[in-house]
């Protein structure tokens, strides 16, 4: 039997938002992956504490606005770990609970400049694929040959969280950005205004 192909596609997604959506989406039906993961980090160790959101809330949110995506789902992987989590201990505890399942990384192109700068990195690219997408204005071009990362077509999404937040706040309407669920959400509990 084939092991199947995971991507996990970490963030805050504070608040998950269309971009999101469309390059999991893209992930999952235009590369070999099987399913993609939305890896709710609790804490980034290159962000600010205090500007994320509650875990359960941006978990939750991230839950509405997949609602019945077959090869989308939500992980709460992180919540369980050592902070502040790393990738590489995430990778490692994911490979013991699902032997069966071989793990890829999703990450923006932004993100592969900084890669070299991650924890275990040589183990990453020694033992894991990872599935770039293009953002604006990045260039990680001395990974971008390396054999362990494919570029993708994915499309370019010019949207951040940072953008909701700052429209939430301002009393702006937020409607296409994001799902109406996860808009129903926010509103209700109140977030980010």
């Amino acid at each position: 039997m084939v092991n199947k192909k995971i991507g996990l596609f970490f963030g805050s997604f504070n608040p998950i938002h269309i971009g999101h959506l469309i390059i999991a989406n893209y992930m999952a039906n235009y590369t070999e992956l099987d399913e993609v993961w939305f890896v709710v980090s609790p804490q980034n160790p290159f962000k600010e504490k205090k500007s994320l959101g509650n875990m359960y809330d941006r978990l939750e949110m991230v839950n509405l606005a997949i609602e019945n995506t077959e090869n989308l789902k939500a992980s709460d992987i992180e919540f369980k770990l050592p902070r502040p989590s790393y990738t590489i201990d995430t990778l490692m505890h994911l490979g013991e609970k699902y032997p069966t399942k071989d793990f890829f990384l999703i990450m923006g192109e932004d993100n592969l400049a900084g890669l070299p700068k991650w924890k275990n990195v040589d183990i990453i690219l020694r033992d894991y694929k990872v599935i770039v997408y293009p953002r604006a204005g990045s260039h990680g071009d001395e990974l971008k040959n390396h054999p362990s990362v494919i570029m993708t077509q994915t499309p370019l999404m010019e949207l951040s969280s940072t953008f909701l937040r700052k429209s939430i706040k301002e009393g702006k309407s937020i409607k296409f950005y994001t799902t109406d669920k996860v808009i129903d959400f926010i509103e209700k509990k109140g977030l980010y205004s």
